[in-house]
């Protein structure tokens, strides 16, 4: 039973996620032949200012570079 756990910065659509859970199920099954109905993914999302990397949180850096995303 695959089972993927997802960690993304707030801000995806709802359109945007169903893209990813299907997308990484059809991976899972082309690549690995996983039956899709045993394939969990899970999206959970962090704020932006619970995350940081390079040394800096994230909201700080989206408002350092002008990064509206």
């Amino acid at each position: 039973m695959p089972y993927i756990n997802l960690q993304i910065t707030k801000g995806a659509t709802r359109e945007q996620k169903a893209q990813i859970v299907k997308e990484f199920t059809e991976t899972l099954v082309n690549v690995l032949g996983k039956k899709p109905e045993h394939t969990h993914i899970v999206i959970q999302e962090i704020e932006d200012e619970n995350w940081g990397f390079s040394g800096i949180l994230t909201d700080d850096f989206r408002k350092l570079s002008g990064d509206k995303s």
